[in-house]
């Protein structure tokens, strides 16, 4: 009995000191991980160069698939198995792992949120990059093919499968499809953690904020402007629910807000609108505060709509409100493991983490119960989301090593 309880403790110790060698801290400080960040710094020109070419290849909204080809040669050319792109567009490459039942998605989003026909070169003014989408996410995805570069280059081999995806749809109207679909259509029940790259600097990604989107069309009979004057106007209405919605006191704490950010109606300056409609985009990192202007902004178009209506001639007016985006709120907490991972890790590089809150792909894992978060990958973003949009390069190599550490400390070295 003694000698069996002795064999169970031994045993037991085994696996602890398996266990602590596996920490970030322990892991990072082994020659093939040592070798692997060494190398991805010496490469970061490279990686530069690699994210100003990403941007100059225009990845309009629903419309990557000149970026994807581009990425699914990359994937190949770097080695990564079973490169394909699948039904909605994202770009996925494999790197089995030496363990079964564990699976890595290190993910960046192929898309911008800038129509078609907009200039997408890039210019350098020392060393600040200035161009529409720069930081957002070109950064993100010129880091993931470093890191599975950097990878090959140390001949590490992790226990876990590490599925590299460029993926779609996650800024706009793209709902998070991408995403989705990899989750539920094109990897079910394979994927165990995710790791999105779409952040500046040194943020952790802890809060998802959640949104919903609307288009709200007016409806009506509309007419001449002076022979039907009277007649309620879609216009009109609109501009009503405008205002409403304008003077709507969302909370500082937890951070709500609304915006109306396009607006289409009418024929020609003399007749009554017979349509006008609005997308509005409400969002929140507090599920129950979303709910709640959400159910503001409903009834300011409705208000809006009855005083349209009350007192105008003929007839009325009516209101369709579509939902057309909607993602979800969500927060870990900083103790959640692969939170911990990440912070651990950049503890091991004398990273100082900032702990944030963001509307990312992580937002539909967490949604469906699988450990995500997302994270910077260095450099600084001004302006996202502009065409003057820009990233400044200064020490940009630790955010490379920040991205293939956190990769590193949450797949495992064998």
């Amino acid at each position: 009995m003694t000698r069996h309880l002795f064999t169970i403790a031994a045993a037991l110790l085994f696996c602890l000191s398996a266990a602590a060698a596996q920490t970030p801290e322990a892991l990072l400080n082994g020659e093939k991980a040592k070798r692997a960040l060494d190398f991805i710094r010496s490469v970061e020109a490279e990686t530069i160069a690699e994210q100003i070419k990403t941007c100059e290849i225009p990845a309009p909204p629903f419309k990557e698939q000149q970026r994807a080809a581009y990425y699914k040669q990359r994937f190949t050319e770097f080695g990564l198995k079973n490169v394909r792109i699948d039904r909605e567009g994202s770009v996925i490459g494999e790197r089995p792992g030496t363990e079964s039942g564990r699976t890595l998605a290190i993910v960046a989003h192929l898309d911008t949120v800038f129509p078609e026909g907009t200039d997408v070169r890039v210019r350098r003014e020392g060393p600040i990059l200035i161009g529409p989408g720069i930081g957002d996410n070109c950064r993100g995805l010129a880091v993931i093919l470093s890191v599975a570069r950097a990878l090959d280059e140390a001949r590490i081999e992790t226990k876990a499968t590490v599925v590299f995806v460029a993926n779609v749809g996650e800024e706009g109207l793209g709902n998070l499809r991408g995403t989705r679909h990899l989750l539920t259509e094109e990897m079910p029940g394979r994927i165990t953690d995710l790791l999105g790259i779409d952040a500046q600097g040194f943020d952790v990604v802890e809060r998802e904020i959640g949104s919903n989107r609307y288009r709200v069309t007016f409806s009506g009979p509309g007419g001449h402007s002076f022979i039907d004057f009277g007649r309620p106007s879609a216009i009109h209405a609109l501009g009503r629910a405008i205002e409403k919605i304008s003077l709507l006191r969302p909370p500082a704490s937890p951070k709500t807000t609304f915006n109306v950010g396009r607006i289409e109606g009418g024929t020609t300056v003399n007749s009554i609108a017979q349509t006008a409609s609005m997308e509005v985009d409400l969002r929140s990192v507090s599920g129950d505060e979303l709910a709640k202007i959400d159910g503001d902004f409903r009834r300011a178009v409705a208000d809006a709509l009855n005083e349209e209506n009350a007192g105008r001639s003929g007839s009325s007016l009516s209101v369709d409100i579509k939902l057309i985006g909607e993602r979800p709120v969500g927060r870990q907490s900083p103790d959640a493991p692969i939170i911990r991972t990440v912070l651990a890790s950049d503890r091991a590089l004398g990273i100082k983490s900032n702990l944030t809150a963001s509307s990312t792909d992580s937002g539909m894992p967490n949604k469906l119960g699988i450990p995500a978060v997302t994270i910077g990958s260095g450099g600084r973003w001004l302006g996202s989301h502009s065409v003057t949009e820009s990233f400044d390069m200064t020490d940009s190599y630790r955010g490379s090593q920040r991205v293939l550490a956190a990769v590193l400390s949450i797949a495992g070295i064998k």
